[in-house]
């Protein structure tokens, strides 16, 4: 069986900052992306249907019988068990939703289209990132460690409440003097992961391969760091991807951090409105703030954007893609891509410079920035323009 996720359109754009870089399924939720949980459910390797300009990077592999998985969807047992007893040339799907198409030879009807009943888990707007992270890491965690042992913890000065059995160490994990607190949920820490001293974490926690919780941190549960990010200060219910850095105090709650982020020491973000109503957020799809229907909502942050020490996010910011964001005060609650600045204006953050920049960060991580890679910024810099407000004046 060939495995290709697909994009759905207005989902992507819904998505968007995240997917400007990606495709849907290679978001993070839980301790896994989207494209790991369903390789891991299938037991096979999967490849992508997207946007032409990520294709490159993403190709899309067809093999003789193909099985085409929206993206956005996450996997769980019965939704798994629905799709391995599909016949070929069939769909499934919820409502106008497709989940799924099995060699799919014609279009959709009411002969050859099942109707999905059970709950299904959908990534179809940035903040349930955040949203759905707890529940994914659960589900996450319960099917990563299955019938296997987790390493021990020696070091005599780190404190573990909760039963151990929602602790779980893989192999490399160093971790001095540390608080592990699994009573609201399981703890997950990822290959080679380091956990300084005095660093108090609470579940649901998941610490992926490589990552850092720096001394002193304070991980109030429901929070996945990516792999290769470095964590400091205070975190809640937030979603950091892969290569990016909060290393200092400062507050991050209820927030998303894509590859490749920098949040300058005392950084803080706002995830509660003063009169405590619900958040509204920047939507690509209306080009217009749009109600998120939560009271908790912080800062959506797209790859390789950045910003300064004591930089203040107001409730329900949106930054786009390499951005970087400094100076006194509040910034706009919406900044697009290439924006360089703050609350007193911005002007565009020239294309080669930011390539630059890309290429210097990546490199002290020994990444690569591929002729690719700086294709994609290029065309993400050319049809963002228009965003860009400040360029009309």
């Amino acid at each position: 069986m060939n495995l290709i996720l697909f994009d759905d359109p207005l989902v992507r754009t819904a998505l968007l900052p995240f997917t400007f870089t990606r495709p849907v399924a290679d978001i993070r939720v839980g301790i896994l992306t989207i494209r790991e949980k369903w390789e891991r459910w299938l037991q096979t390797q999967a490849s992508f249907q997207t946007v032409d300009y990520l294709q490159k990077k993403y190709p899309a592999r067809s093999g003789n019988s193909n099985l085409l998985i929206n993206g956005a969807v996450c996997p769980d047992e019965n939704l798994v068990a629905a799709i391995r007893n599909m016949q070929p040339h069939t769909f499934l799907a919820q409502g106008t939703r497709l989940i799924a198409a099995l060699e799919p030879t014609e279009e959709m009807s009411a002969s050859n289209t099942i109707e999905y009943t059970g709950a299904i888990t959908v990534i179809d707007k940035t903040w349930k990132i955040f949203k759905e992270n707890a529940a994914q890491l659960k589900l996450d965690f319960k099917h990563i460690t299955a019938g296997r042992k987790s390493a021990s913890i020696d070091d005599k000065h780190t404190v573990i409440y909760g039963s151990p059995e929602d602790i779980f160490v893989e192999e490399g994990v160093y971790i001095r003097a540390a608080i592990l607190n699994a009573e609201s949920g399981p703890i997950y820490l990822g290959k080679k992961s380091i956990v300084q001293e005095g660093a108090i974490i609470r579940g649901s926690f998941a610490l992926c391969e490589g990552a850092h919780i720096n001394m002193g941190a304070k991980i109030r549960g429901d929070v996945t760091v990516g792999p290769f990010s470095k964590v400091g200060g205070e975190v809640s219910t937030s979603v950091i991807f892969g290569y990016s850095n909060k290393a200092h105090d400062g507050f991050l709650g209820a927030s998303v951090l894509g590859e490749w982020c920098n949040l300058g020491a005392d950084t803080n973000t706002s995830n509660l409105k003063n009169n405590y109503d619900h958040v509204k957020l920047w939507d690509h799809t209306t080009q217009g703030y749009e109600p998120t229907g939560l009271q908790f909502c912080g800062l959506m942050m797209g790859d390789h954007s950045k910003c300064s020490i004591n930089t203040m996010f107001n409730t329900g910011t949106v930054v786009d893609v390499s951005s970087n964001v400094f100076g006194h005060g509040f910034p706009p609650n919406y900044v697009p891509s290439f924006g360089w600045g703050g609350a007193s204006g911005f002007e565009t953050y020239q294309l080669n410079k930011a390539l630059e920049t890309a290429e210097r960060v990546m490199a002290r991580r020994n990444v690569t920035f591929s002729d690719v890679d700086k294709e994609i910024l290029s065309h993400i810099f050319e049809t963002s323009a228009l965003s860009r407000r400040w360029e009309k004046k």
